[in-house]
């Protein structure tokens, strides 16, 4: 089936309180659409009290009934992935692209019979968001089903011991992505939802609490916390809930616009950036890699220079991201999710560094090297940058933005990994 890579998109359309989600939709017409999610809105006035999503949705041409409706109707790919119309990642696309898996042609998606799954990952990954997933299990089961995947050891645990409310097309999205891409990358790692009372600061932080206790008692592994909020005075106050607990790593999403995020400008934290996977529109093989037009970056106001950067000569204060992978929605990620107020149900295809965070952490479990904390991991990428390839080209943070560079920029920080066992 022929490939089409969308890289034209109309203007981002965000997604409002109180729209629906068909209702956006129904505007998609022969162009893809990029939306913003109500969870992903910025608000100035709430930093420092309440954190968003990191999520940018692709709206395809002639939206998402017809796509659906295109993958129900297609005998030939029943037991295989959803068509690829539109040169979108699958499991193993993107592992061949990064090395984990053994690189076949130009890692087209539509290539899939021929591409391999990772396999692997031990120990645990624990991801946190806010509010209740209700069809968690069912989604991420449909997801690992489609794409061959073994099926996910998950738990689904309250942060305070009460159900939350749910949070249909916003938050719901966000856990749906950190799940099914996190387990994308370590299918035989358990897997822990932490889900928050609300997307407060305070009812995070006791998440990712809950978070390490779980990760600690079971033996080891990684944190991811695809959310953040802007930069704010007290942050550094948060530190301790990032290194108090041994072989536990820390995972955060650097932001889909211009500037800094917390929690991913903690010293404490491996802050993921985003890319563009470029690819051929006939084959879908990859042409190049860039860095993301909406990728957040920069050098923190409040965060000291770590020791791992002393070596970042042109920059005074904690630099993020470190390291980056693919965010951009245009060739974004599969996602299988059922809404809980029945508004929708099916396939999307999702993008923003919500989804570089959840699959990077993935990958460093399938590595297997489970260090004592995020510090020893961020010392020893810093110390081996060749365990990245570097991207130097394209630009981000859209307005009056910044250039990727040769070394460590504010774009892509160290690069994308280029080793498939990331130093192992």
């Amino acid at each position: 089936m022929k490939i089409t890579n969308i890289i034209k998109c109309t203007k981002p359309i965000i997604l409002m309180a109180g729209l629906s989600f068909l209702s956006i939709v129904a505007l998609a017409g022969e162009e893809a659409r990029e939306f913003t999610p109500h969870s992903s809105v910025a608000n100035p006035q709430e930093a420092g009290f309440s954190a968003r999503t990191h999520t940018k949705i692709l709206i395809p041409p002639g939206g998402y009934v017809k796509l659906n409706n295109d993958i129900r109707a297609n005998p030939n790919l029943a037991s295989g992935a959803p068509p690829y119309l539109y040169a979108n990642e699958t499991p193993a696309s993107l592992a061949c692209n990064y090395k984990i898996t053994a690189s076949v042609g130009g890692c087209s998606p539509a290539n899939y019979a021929a591409l391999a799954n990772p396999t692997g990952g031990a120990k645990a990954i624990a991801v946190v968001d806010a509010y209740h997933y209700t069809n968690a299990a069912k989604d991420l089961a449909t997801f690992s089903t489609k794409f061959g995947l073994p099926a996910a050891s998950l738990q689904v645990v309250y942060a305070t011991g009460i159900k939350p409310a749910s949070d249909p097309l916003g938050w719901e999205i966000e856990s749906a992505l950190d799940l099914q891409w996190a387990h994308a990358m370590a299918p035989n790692a358990k897997l822990y939802l932490v889900e928050a009372k609300s997307n407060s600061i305070a009812d995070l932080i006791l998440a990712v609490d809950k978070a390490t206790a779980l990760v600690v008692a079971a033996g080891g592994g990684e944190v991811s916390m695809s959310w953040g909020s802007a930069e704010f005075s007290t942050e550094s106050t948060y530190d301790s809930h990032f290194v108090t607990s041994p072989n536990v790593v820390y995972f955060a999403s650097s932001g889909d616009a211009s500037g800094t995020s917390w929690p991913c400008v903690s010293a404490n934290v491996i802050c993921v950036g985003g890319t563009t996977i470029r690819r051929n529109p006939s084959s879908g093989n990859v042409v190049d890699e860039v860095a993301w037009t909406d990728g957040g970056g920069g050098v923190s106001t409040f965060i000291s220079k770590p020791s791992y950067q002393s070596a970042l000569t042109s920059i005074g204060n904690r630099g993020v991201p470190d390291v980056s992978l693919a965010a951009d929605p245009r060739t974004g990620a599969w996602v299988y999710y059922t809404a809980s107020n029945s508004s929708f149900v099916g396939w999307m295809i999702v993008g923003g560094t919500s989804w570089s965070a959840p699959t990077f952490a993935g990958m460093v479990n399938q590595a297997g090297s489970f260090l004592a904390s995020s510090n020893a991991e961020l010392s020893r990428l810093y110390a081996n940058a060749n365990y990245y390839r570097d991207v130097a080209t394209g630009w981000c943070g859209y307005y009056g933005g910044t250039n990727a560079g040769a070394g460590w920029d504010s774009c892509t920080g160290l690069g994308i990994n280029s080793n498939a066992v990331l130093g192992k």
